[in-house]
C-alpha cells in the first residue's frame, strides 16, 4: 500500500516501516538500473544528435555506447558514482515514501478530501518528491558529475570531488540545476503516485479473479506503467537539469561532444 488508507481495515505501516521500504526500494533499484542511467546521462550531455550522419556525434545509439565505454572505460565505468548514485536512491527514497504518507494522513485528518483521490496523489507525491529534492540535491549533482566524467578522471573520490567543486566552483554549485529539478520533480512524481493507484483500480476491474491474486505481479506493471508515464511528460526538464549540473564542468566531457553554452551564469 502506497500512502495513507482511511479505511477501517486499510493495511498502514509505521512511519518507520515506511521510510525503510522507500530506502531498500531505491537502493535496489539503483544498483540495476545505473549502467543504463550512466548511458543516459552521456546521451543528456551530448550535444551532437544521436546519429550516425553526425560525424561529431561520440554516441549514436544504446549498443554503439555500451560497447564504447567498455573499451574505452571498463566495465566498472557503467558504475560510476554509484556511491553518490546510492547515497541519492537510499536518502531520497526515505524521505519521499514518509512524506508522501505523512502528507495523505494530514489530509484525511485535517481536510474532506478522501486521502486516496488521483488529485490527493498528485499533490501529495508532488510535494513529497520536492521536499526529498531539497534534501538529496547536492549528491544528485555529484552523482551527474562522477557519471559524466571520462578519462582520464577529474574527481578521483568523493571527498576530493566536494573539495574541488567547493573550491573551484563555490557553495552554490551544489544546487545547480534545482529550480527545473523542482519543476520537473512535481509533476512527475505527482503523475507517478496517481498513475500508480490509478493502474491499480484499473487492473483489479480489467484482469480476472485468478490475476487479481498475484500482488507483485500487479506492483510491478503498474509501477512500471506510471513511471513510463510521468517520466516521458517530464523528461525535457530532466535533460534541462543535467545541462546546468555540468555548467563549468565542460573539460572533463570534452571528448563525446559539446556543452550548450545557453545559460551562461545560471547557478539555479
Amino acid at each position: 500500500m502506497v500512502g495513507y488508507d482511511p479505511k477501517p481495515d486499510g493495511r498502514n505501516n509505521t512511519k518507520l516501516q515506511v521510510a525503510v521500504a522507500g530506502s531498500v526500494s531505491g537502493l535496489v533499484t539503483r544498483a540495476l538500473i545505473s549502467p543504463f542511467d550512466v548511458i543516459k546521462i552521456r546521451f543528456q550531455l551530448q550535444h551532437e544528435r544521436l546519429s550516425r550522419r553526425d560525424p561529431n556525434a561520440k554516441y549514436h545509439g544504446i549498443f554503439q555506447a555500451s560497447r564504447q565505454i567498455l573499451q574505452e572505460e571498463g566495465l566498472t565505468a557503467f558504475w560510476k558514482g554509484h556511491i553518490p548514485a546510492q547515497i541519492l536512491s537510499i536518502g531520497y527514497g526515505a524521505v519521499q515514501f514518509l512524506s508522501f504518507e505523512m502528507l495523505t494522513e494530514l489530509v484525511h485528518r485535517g481536510s474532506v478530501y478522501n486521502a486516496r483521490e488521483f488529485s490527493v496523489h498528485f499533490v501529495c507525491g508532488g510535494l513529497a518528491a520536492c521536499t526529498a529534492t531539497l534534501t538529496v540535491h547536492p549528491v544528485d549533482v555529484l552523482r551527474t558529475r562522477f557519471a559524466a566524467q571520462g578519462e582520464p578522471k577529474v574527481y578521483n573520490t568523493l571527498r576530493h570531488a566536494v573539495g574541488t567543486m567547493y573550491r573551484s566552483e563555490g557553495p552554490r554549485v551544489f544546487y545547480k540545476g534545482l529550480a527545473p529539478t523542482l519543476i520537473a520533480i512535481f509533476p512527475y512524481a505527482g503523475l507517478q503516485f496517481s498513475c500508480y493507484s490509478s493502474l491499480k483500480h484499473l487492473y483489479k476491474w480489467a484482469m480476472p479473479a485468478e490475476g487479481k491474486k498475484n500482488e507483485n505481479l500487479q506492483n510491478l506493471l503498474c509501477g512500471s506503467g506510471a513511471g513510463v508515464i510521468s517520466k516521458t511528460l517530464t523528461y525535457p526538464l530532466d535533460l534541462f537539469k543535467k545541462r546546468l549540473q555540468v555548467g563549468g564542468f565542460e573539460h572533463a566531457r570534452a571528448a563525446f561532444g559539446q556543452v550548450s553554452h545557453s545559460f551562461p551564469g545560471r547557478q539555479l
